[in-house]
């Protein structure tokens, strides 16, 4: 009896998918906080029905929205994520990107991460947000962020915010730019993951301002592997190793690797999926040619294989962001994304086949999946 639910962000507010169980029949549910700025909407998995808002309003700057009743109502954070206040020059945060629920065995913990490059904490399901200082006030951290002009087009974001099932003293993030990191004591004390990774020519690999993850996965069905979609290729980790491998250079040639979502199995640690960009020239952040599509490996990388079956053919230059594109955990695996023209897409078979769940939708920025019982 598990149904699917989708959480769609857009820049102009958010949309709910609720699916049947055989995810062939949808009921839509929204818009939420039209006109406002939605980068992340995230379920808590541990309570089942308790949603977090990443938003950008108009009249309210940067917050974060709470709902305990699935969004028929919502309360803003009392005390959103906000850098502390130094003499001088300090630092303001310009939205809040990424949602991370904590550790099962800590209810009520979340995680976020912010543009400028910033990382929080919450205890009470989100209500009050504490900055981590050994992240935001560490001047070597610091230093990798650089500035608002080194960043992302949408500006620095730290992003990928992983608890460890087993563990939730043992914490991973990403920044963009600025590599990523890993934490064994909580946040505490963090530690460089960049061995192995490439940077752009020109640039030194070994300055960590230079280096851009995109999109960072843990295998749920083995939590010491993780996949990293870069910008400079695709790669994977397999723990306690310290040295990313670029598997990406097993992808086609002409399509290369490059891109921003990336997708992991919840069961098979061998199985991911991504979806290229054209990384050639000026970074298009196109489909390759105009042709979309998604590349499955189930061999840990060895191999990559295309699914497009009820794609556009051509003249589809799709942008598809580093948070659009998830998973649910079903069996077989549905796959869902969205494009920056205002389109979501799903599979319900691992990707073989494709169909447009929606259009005519805002920009879309991510795409959650959750399973409700």
């Amino acid at each position: 009896m598990v149904r699917t639910l989708l959480l769609v962000a857009t820049r102009k507010g958010a949309w709910l998918f609720r699916g049947d169980q055989a995810r062939r029949t949808w009921r839509l549910d929204g818009p939420h906080f039209l006109g406002h700025v939605l980068n992340h909407l995230v379920l808590d998995p541990r309570d089942g029905r308790t949603l977090l808002a990443a938003a950008k309003t108009g009249h309210l700057g940067p917050t974060i929205f709470r709902s305990s009743d699935f969004g028929r109502t919502w309360k803003e954070a009392a005390r959103p994520p906000a850098f502390t206040r130094r003499k001088g020059k300090g630092r303001a945060v310009s939205h809040t990107f990424w949602l991370t629920p904590g550790h099962a065995s800590e209810p009520g913990s979340w995680y976020a991460g912010t543009s400028p490059q910033g990382l929080f904490r919450s205890p009470d399901g989100g209500v009050t947000w504490d900055p981590l200082a050994s992240v935001n006030d560490d001047p070597q951290f610091r230093a990798w962020m650089g500035t608002v002009q080194d960043g992302t087009p949408g500006g620095p974001v730290l992003h990928s915010i992983i608890v460890d099932p087993r563990d939730p003293a043992h914490l991973y993030f990403g920044m963009s730019g600025g590599g990523v990191h890993e934490s064994a004591d909580g946040g505490r004390s963090w530690t460089p993951l960049v061995k192995g990774m490439e940077v752009v020519e020109g640039f030194d690999r070994a300055d960590l301002t230079f280096h851009d993850p995109h999109c960072v996965r843990l295998c749920p069905g083995n939590p010491d592997r993780l996949y990293q979609q870069n910008h400079c290729g695709i790669y994977r980790i397999d723990r306690p190793s310290r040295k990313w491998v670029r598997i990406g250079r097993n992808m086609p040639r002409r399509v290369g690797d490059i891109g921003f979502p990336m997708v992991v199995h919840p069961r098979d640690a061998d199985t991911a999926w991504v979806l290229p960009m054209d990384g050639t020239s000026v970074w298009p952040r196109t489909s390759p040619e105009g042709k979309p599509s998604v590349y499955q490996t189930r061999d840990a990388g060895r191999t990559w294989r295309r699914l497009a079956s009820g794609f556009p053919a051509r003249q589809a230059w799709w942008t598809v962001k580093r948070q659009a594109m998830t998973a649910d955990r079903l069996d077989p695996v549905g796959l869902y994304f969205g494009t920056t023209g205002g389109e979501l897409w799903m599979s319900r078979d691992e990707g073989r086949r494709w169909s447009c769940l929606a259009r005519h939708l805002p920009e879309i920025y991510s795409v959650e999946a959750a399973e409700l019982a």
